[in-house]
């Protein structure tokens, strides 16, 4: 039975006219306003509400930034206790209440053999800047420039860490190969190919003409986002500890995305064991509000005073508002939850897979989840897998607005539909979002336009 979110009635004139002004006046680099076409004015848990009178249940959650949804109870009382204190909201870098009971309580999260030494460093107010912040600081700790990066990487939009991203060009950092099962770059995905991509990397690092020079440090995702979510296998995230503490080589965990319950671990490399030497963080740490930080040993704590700055370090309203969401994720378990309800949600969308040959590969872990989309009827007999579908995944997304669902898409030809619901969902919200992804997916497979496209299903 098909899902469809009634359209209101009459759409409100404002509706349309702010649109319109975004489109005149914001520039040409906005990313989600031109697939996601609302103007939320109300938000609660996965709940959005749109100028034009429309619900949505929102499974971008701010890029997973919204760990506990829209509004949380205790998020909103932890501003507002904040802001009838009548505490400065401003701060710079200076000591307060609230950063000290939020490194406290962050601090009681991390892995212990990690947190029982750290030390920490507010960054500007997005995860790029910690990115940059962990960079620096491992170069300046080992006076090495250089950098190991993967295939695949996102890790933010300013210089250094864009350049340590996947789509960089013209840059100094050695590119490695992340393993995954569906697009293995060696053809053969598993242990073994993890297995090879380890060996790889291990054998690149030891040969003396492989034009490495011992690296400033290594920087990684434990579950790649926008590259397509692709977890990495936690024998090769250990492998990877093992060959850079051989070679002194600091390991950076970029737990941006993955962080804070999102995986079904409170952080992703619990699930593996490991424990980096730095831990950039950022996104569900603030509770919504903007916070970014990098955690790392003591030890590399050698960059001097002002070494890395920012004006807006001390935002006392995140640090509220994130120390309220770690405690209610901790207190709560809902790192375990999100494991449980993202297991259910998973093989219920294999299940899918099963009559769809346009869904490719269904991959994931807790509540960060994807759905490769791919044109199974491509005859290029060298390929591993079928290639990416981007104008049915487009197709997709554009059928889940219809039907009140907000998804975004990701992967290397944004090919992958992406879930990353809060971690206060619900069995029965769960099931509404897989309702209305699957009727979006008929839709749009079914769609006269794409009929025309692509000819008669086999």
């Amino acid at each position: 039975m098909p899902v469809i979110e009634p359209a209101p009635l009459a759409q409100p004139v404002a509706h349309e006219g702010i649109l319109r002004r975004q489109s005149l006046r914001e520039s040409a680099a906005r990313t989600y306003a031109r697939s996601l076409p609302i103007v939320p004015v109300r938000a609660r848990g996965l709940t959005i509400e749109g100028a034009d009178g429309r619900r949505y249940l929102d499974c971008l959650s701010g890029a997973g930034t919204l760990a506990l949804g829209h509004n949380h109870p205790v998020v909103l009382e932890a501003i507002k206790k904040v802001l009838a204190s009548g505490a400065p909201l401003h701060v710079l870098d200076l000591a307060t209440p609230v950063k000290d009971a939020f490194i406290t309580e962050l601090f009681a999260t991390l892995p212990r053999p990690l947190a029982d030494g750290a030390r920490i460093q507010f960054c500007g107010p997005a995860g790029t800047d910690a990115v940059e912040a962990a960079l620096k600081l491992v170069r300046t700790a080992t006076g090495r420039t250089g950098l190991l990066a993967f295939t695949g990487a996102y890790h933010g939009m300013t210089a250094g860490a864009l350049g340590a991203s996947g789509g960089a060009t013209d840059v100094r950092v050695t590119r490695l190969p992340y393993p995954q099962n569906y697009r293995c770059p060696f053809g053969i995905g598993g242990e073994r190919g993890a297995e090879l991509a380890a060996r790889w990397t291990e054998n690149l690092l030891d040969d003396p003409k492989g034009g490495v020079p011992a690296p400033a440090g290594m920087i990684l995702e434990p579950v790649q986002g926008e590259g397509g979510v692709i977890p990495a296998p936690d024998a090769w995230l250990r492998r990877m500890r093992e060959i850079t503490a051989a070679r002194s080589i600091p390991l950076i965990a970029d737990e941006v995305q993955t962080g804070v319950g999102r995986t079904g671990a409170f952080w992703a490399v619990e699930h593996s064991g490991i424990v980096p030497d730095v831990m950039v963080l950022s996104k569900a740490i603030g509770g919504s509000l903007p916070l970014a930080v990098i955690v790392y040993r003591s030890e590399l704590d050698t960059w001097q005073p002002g070494a890395h700055a920012g004006t807006f370090r001390g935002n006392q309203l995140a640090m509220a508002a994130g120390a309220a969401t770690l405690a209610f994720v901790r207190e709560n378990r809902l790192a375990e939850r999100a494991a449980t309800l993202g297991a259910r949600m998973l093989g219920r969308l294999q299940g899918l897979a099963a009559t769809h040959r346009c869904i490719g590969d269904v991959r994931g872990r807790g509540l960060m989840i994807g759905v490769e989309l791919v044109d199974p009827d491509s005859d290029d007999p060298h390929a591993a897998a079928p290639p990416a579908d981007p104008s049915l995944a487009a197709a997709v997304q554009q059928e889940c607005l219809r039907r009140g669902l907000i998804v975004e898409l990701g992967g290397r030809h944004a090919g992958v539909v992406r879930l990353l619901p809060p971690l206060t969902l619900t069995d029965e919200q769960a099931d509404a979002v897989l309702d209305r992804f699957a009727d979006a997916l008929e839709a749009a497979e079914n769609s006269p336009r794409r009929r025309h496209e692509t000819g008669p299903s086999s």
